[in-house]
C-alpha cells in the first residue's frame, strides 16, 4: 500500500527536575546544599531513510514521544540526558505543522532534523544558595519538551519525471532506461505508487526518473489519485510527457497533451511551465500521417519531440544523453525551506503573563513560567517563599494586581495552586 500523507503527534522528553540535596557527611557540620542539576529531555529527530519508500509506518502509530530527563541528585550529581528519539522517513518528506501547513522540515539531505527539542534539565538547590540564604529548600523544575502535531507529505525526489495518461507507456520506457523493474500490463491504473529509477549516462554520471502514475482529467481538483500523485512532480526538473501518438483507445494525442497540461497548470503554475520532451509513443503501430501531425503540432509549441515506442526501443538511441545534457542547465531539484516560526520558550520569549476575575471573585494569573518555580519551591519553608515572592514582584505581576484592585485577604490562583493575597 502506498501512503503518502500522514499526521501524527510528536513529544519530545521534558528536562528533568533539579535536585533538593544537602551535603552529610561525618565530621562535616554544615556541608551546604549539593542538589544536581536535571538532564535534558530527549528530542525527536527526523532522518532520511533511502530504503524507506511510504508513509504506510505512520498508518498505525500515530505518538511519538522521546524520554524524560533524569532528575538530577544529591552530591552534586547531574541526572541523565534521555537519549533522542530518531524517526526514519523516506527522503523527500516535508514535515509541515498540522495546524498552519508551514514547512517545519524538508527531509532530503543525509543530515539528521531536529524538529522537536527536548527540555533542559532544571537546577539544582546549589545555584542558589548565597550569602544570606545558605539552607535553599527548593530547586527549579526541568522544561517541558516541544509538543506538536505534524502532517508528513512525501514528495518524492527525481530529476525528471515520466508523465501521461494512463497505459500509454511509462512503465514500459522506465524499465528500458534505468535498472527499475515496474509491474507492466495492459489495462489502465497498472503502475498504483511511483516507480524510482536511476538512469546510467556514464561510469559516474546518472540521474533519477519517477514514473508518476495516476493523472487523469480531474486529477488536479483530487479526482481518482491525482493529488496524491502530482505532489509527486512538483520536485522534478524535467518532465518527460509520454502520448499515445497511434490514439490505440480512440483518443486523440493532441487533446490528451493539452488534458495534462491543464491539470499541471491548475495544480501549480510554476509545475506547468517545468520544461519538457514530448515524446510521441507507440510510433510502431501508429501511421507516418499521425505520427507527423503530431510532431508538427508540438513542435509549433516551441517543445522538442521525439517518436519513440517504448516496446521496440525505437527511437530511444540518444534519448538518455539527451535529458542529462539538458539536466546540466536547470536548477538543482526543488527544497523547501522552512516557514514555520517555533515559539520561543518561556525562559527566552520573557516572562509573559495574563491576569483575569474567575467566577467565585478569585484572581487567576495564566503564567506557566511562574507554575514551574511554584513547582520547585517548598511553600512551608520561609527562604522559600521568599525566592517565589520575589519572582512575583520581579515579574510586575504584583503591580498588576495592585493596579487592578487587589484586596487584602482576595484568592490568587496560579495553576492548582491557591493562596491568599496578604499586603
Amino acid at each position: 500500500m502506498f501512503i503518502d500523507v500522514a499526521k501524527i503527534k510528536i513529544k519530545a522528553g521534558d528536562g528533568g527536575n533539579g535536585a533538593v540535596s544537602f551535603h552529610r557527611e561525618k565530621f562535616v557540620a554544615a556541608g551546604g546544599p549539593d542538589g544536581g542539576d536535571g538532564g535534558r529531555g530527549g528530542s525527536v529527530i527526523f532522518q532520511a531513510d533511502d530504503n524507506l519508500s511510504t508513509l504506510m509506518d505512520f498508518r498505525y502509530k500515530r505518538k511519538y514521544v522521546a524520554q524524560n530527563g533524569e532528575p538530577g541528585r544529591g552530591a552534586r550529581c547531574t541526572g541523565k540526558n534521555a537519549p533522542d528519539l530518531i524517526i526514519r522517513v523516506p527522503r523527500g518528506t516535508l514535515v509541515k505543522d498540522a495546524e498552519s501547513g508551514l514547512v517545519i522540515a524538508d527531509i532530503s539531505g543525509s543530515e539528521p532534523v531536529v524538529v522537536a527539542r527536548g527540555g533542559k534539565g532544571g537546577w539544582g538547590n546549589t545555584h542558589f544558595a548565597t550569602p544570606t540564604r545558605q539552607i535553599p529548600r527548593f530547586a527549579k523544575p526541568g522544561l517541558p519538551g516541544e509538543e506538536l502535531e505534524v502532517q508528513l507529505e512525501l514528495k518524492l525526489i527525481a530529476d525528471v519525471g515520466l508523465i501521461g495518461f494512463p497505459n500509454v507507456g511509462k512503465s514500459t520506457l522506465i524499465s528500458v532506461i534505468s535498472a527499475a523493474k515496474p509491474k507492466i500490463a495492459n489495462y489502465h491504473f497498472t503502475t498504483l505508487s511511483p516507480v524510482l529509477g536511476v538512469v546510467k549516462v556514464g561510469p559516474e554520471a546518472s540521474f533519477v526518473a519517477a514514473d508518476i502514475p495516476g493523472l487523469i482529467e480531474g486529477a488536479s481538483e483530487g479526482v481518482g489519485l491525482g493529488h496524491a500523485f502530482l505532489r509527486h512532480v512538483e520536485r522534478c526538473r524535467l518532465l518527460l510527457h509520454l502520448v499515445d501518438v497511434s490514439g490505440s483507445e480512440g483518443r486523440d494525442p493532441i487533446e490528451d497533451f493539452e488534458k495534462i497540461n491543464t491539470e499541471l497548470a491548475n495544480f501549480s503554475p510554476e509545475l506547468a511551465a517545468r520544461p519538457q520532451i514530448v515524446l510521441g509513443n507507440k510510433c510502431d503501430v501508429a501511421t507516418p500521417e499521425q505520427v507527423e501531425n503530431f510532431k508538427r503540432y508540438i513542435e509549433e509549441k516551441g517543445l522538442p519531440f521525439r517518436a519513440v515506442s517504448a516496446a521496440t526501443r525505437q527511437g530511444l538511441d540518444g534519448l538518455v544523453g539527451e535529458v542529462y545534457n539538458l539536466l546540466q542547465t536547470l536548477p538543482p531539484v526543488t527544497v523547501y525551506e522552512p516557514e514555520y516560526v517555533r515559539p520561543q520558550p518561556a525562559e527566552e520569549g520573557g516572562r509573559a503573563f495574563t491576569i483575569t476575575r474567575a467566577d467565585d471573585a478569585a484572581w487567576e494569573i495564566d503564567a506557566p513560567w511562574l507554575e514551574r518555580i511554584l513547582m520547585g519551591s517548598d511553600v512551608d519553608d520561609y527562604e522559600s517563599l521568599q525566592y517565589f515572592q520575589r519572582q512575583l514582584a520581579d515579574s510586575g505581576i504584583l503591580d498588576e494586581l495592585i493596579s487592578r484592585g487587589v484586596q487584602e485577604n482576595d484568592t490568587i490562583r496560579i495553576g492548582d495552586f491557591e493562596f491568599d493575597y496578604v499586603f
